[in-house]
């Protein structure tokens, strides 16, 4: 008798609960105003907790910004984050000298490793018209080995980031954004050097999968010890197996069990996340992740101590100019250019 792919069915929270190598993943999905002359909302702040404004009010937040939307300057250490940016723009500054402008469907994939501090402002160049925003930040774990290794970060443009699509029996399509891992040949962009996702071995992916109303899919199987999850955040209803779920559902599935995919009556956007469980202790505190509790503590007097390399720039909340297009710098001085 086939077993059931479903282990386990959860509302989402935030951030979303994610398993081993992952270490959660948060959806940010904001309507933001017309823009002012310095890239800010062109409308009153008032009311709003300003510096830790997490809750949605008018339909959009300002996280820790005070002018401009976003995350102002703070470190990380043994860890990845992924920033999959599928609406609206990202500016990226960094203790290493780097920076950057991206959005609009690329990903920033970045190995914070022995330390680094960053900051991502989400700058609203619109003035005629509003900012909508959307943004997937998944934070991936690194083995301890890796845990010191070299602060880098690659640039995945939405240009060079494969599409897997196909159509169901009924001539419904099913696209499928493969941001790391490959679906029938269809291979993702290489991540960091450094990261899990780097050895195929690992079987990490990262797939956006979009549904016509109505269509119907079946997942790939992976190796069973394979940690897989899947988070249907946009629609009206799916079915897998014989459960029928509404949206903004998590679900922890077998990876090697068959998975079948029903849409219901409204088009249906769903994050899948899976990869071979690193398998080693996790100690968490804010921005740093270690193996042991004597590793944070390091991470801190560390930071204190170097600032992971201080802060080049004018300000925690670094802005490019608004007429910068997408763009990156590297920490090697090498530069990019999208538009």
């Amino acid at each position: 008798m086939n077993k059931s792919a479903i282990i386990e069915i959860k509302p989402l929270d935030f951030p979303w609960e994610t398993q081993d190598p992952f270490l959660f993943c948060v959806h940010h999905r904001d309507l933001y105003p017309q823009g002012n002359e310095n890239m800010g909302p062109a409308t009153s702040l008032a009311g709003r907790n300003i510096g830790q404004d997490f809750t949605i009010k008018d339909g959009w937040r300002m996280y820790h910004g005070d002018v401009v939307p976003g995350f102002p300057a703070h470190p990380h250490r043994g860890f990845e984050t992924v920033t999959v940016v599928e609406e609206g723009l990202v500016d990226h500054a960094d203790s290493l000298g780097a920076t950057g402008r991206f959005g609009n469907g690329d990903v920033q994939w970045m190995t914070a490793g022995r330390g680094v501090q960053h900051s991502e402002m989400f700058p609203l160049l619109n003035q005629e018209a509003d900012n909508p925003f959307e943004l997937f930040q998944i934070w991936l774990n690194l083995p301890r080995i890796k845990k010191f290794a070299q602060p880098h970060y690659s640039m995945l443009w939405q240009e060079e980031i494969p599409h897997y699509q196909t159509k169901d029996r009924q001539g419904k399509t099913i696209d499928i954004k493969v941001v790391a891992g490959n679906i029938e040949g269809v291979q993702a962009p290489d991540p960091t050097p450094d990261s899990w996702a780097n050895d195929p071995q690992n079987e990490v992916a990262i797939w956006l999968i979009k549904l016509d109303a109505g269509a119907t899919f079946e997942l790939p199987t992976a190796h069973a010890e394979i940690n897989r999850s899947l988070y249907f955040f946009k629609g009206e209803t799916i079915t897998i197996t014989d459960k029928k779920l509404t949206d903004y559902r998590a679900m922890y599935l077998h990876a090697d069990a068959p998975v079948k995919i029903v849409n219901g009556e409204a088009p249906a956007q769903l994050l899948l996340l899976q990869g071979r469980p690193i398998n080693e202790p996790v100690a968490k505190y804010g921005p740093f992740v270690m193996n042991e509790q004597e590793e944070l503590t390091q991470a801190v007097r560390d930071y204190q101590r170097t600032e992971f390399g201080g802060w080049p720039w004018p300000q925690h909340d670094h802005v490019l100019p608004r007429e910068q297009g997408r763009y990156a710098k590297h920490a090697d001085g090498r530069e990019e250019f999208k538009d």
